[in-house]
């Protein structure tokens, strides 16, 4: 294929044609929940972040984008939940739907009310409130009283180490505690989809692998869908059922997250396994140029 064929291809395109790549179609899974068609994302209308990004997350299973800083997961899961504005950035191009329905419009309290909850990167409690004063307030858009006293017990079922620290004021917990309170609050909404941002970020292995657990539990048991944004990729793979990698604003590879921890290349890029047969500059020049059909 010469150079100039492979300039007018899409990313995605160039990793199949010079990887060997070839494409899962998600699509015929059946139940897609939410659709992300050729998004365009711009900062402060100059600073062009995602590039046309696609993607599909089935009802009842768990999603992960990887990629690591600045490659546009959080941009992407902001555009979402329409919380872009915040942060003086706007969709421009591609279509966001939920069930069929448009909702770049759409409020982010409006997505509350539809099932769609976001969990922020960096946790966010609420650090003068106590464990439960934080859960309570996920539960501010319902109405029934016993249902959300009967969620509060759920989360408390998940989180039992929540339910100890209960009293206590958030900004004297844990990272990993504040991490699961973070999710507990979300889950107090009642969601059937969860935005996951970064929740490994700033946690110990251990306390990383048991808030993995948990949203593997909620997935099974209440069928919750999640979309989980990810530099942790060796654990996003290891729980999720599809993956998307991003690289500088673009998806440049997704599959099956069995197949991609497989991919020779994911290993050798994001596993920090693979290539270890190289040892001069030559190689490592090689590996850099190989890098770029990520970029």
């Amino acid at each position: 294929m010469t150079l100039e064929v492979q300039a007018n291809l899409q990313p995605k395109e160039q990793m199949r044609c010079s990887f060997g790549w070839q494409p899962h179609n998600i699509m015929s899974t059946p139940n897609i929940v939410l659709n992300v068609n050729g998004i365009e994302v711009i900062y402060n209308h100059v600073i062009l972040v995602l590039k046309g990004v696609s993607l599909n997350v089935p009802e009842g299973k768990i999603v992960a984008i990887l990629g690591g800083n600045g490659a546009g997961k959080t941009t992407t899961l902001r555009a979402i939940s329409n919380l872009l504005k915040g942060e003086r950035g706007e969709v421009t191009k591609g279509s966001i739907e939920l069930r069929g329905e448009r909702i770049e419009n759409l409020s982010p309290a409006d997505l509350v009310q539809r099932g769609v909850v976001q969990v922020m990167e960096g946790r966010h409690c609420f650090a003068h409130l106590t464990i439960e004063e934080n859960l309570l307030t996920g539960g501010y858009t319902r109405k029934d009283k016993a249902e959300v006293a009967a969620n509060l017990e759920k989360v408390y079922n998940y989180f039992p180490r929540l339910k100890t620290r209960r009293t206590s004021q958030a900004a004297y917990t844990s990272g990993g505690e504040q991490q699961m309170c973070a999710i507990g609050r979300a889950l107090m909404a009642n969601p059937s989809m969860v935005l996951l941002d970064e929740p490994s970020m700033g946690l110990a292995p251990q306390i990383v692998e048991e808030v993995f657990e948990i949203v593997k539990d909620l997935n099974h048991k209440e069928k919750v869908t999640f979309l989980l944004a990810e530099q942790n990729t060796n654990m996003a793979l290891k729980y999720a059922d599809y993956g998307y990698i991003m690289e500088s604003g673009r998806v440049v590879m997704d599959g099956v997250a069995s197949d991609l921890a497989n991919n020779e290349d994911v290993k050798e890029f994001y596993l920090g396994v693979g290539g270890g047969e190289r040892k001069s500059f030559k190689d490592v020049k090689s590996y850099k140029r190989r890098k770029r059909w990520l970029a």
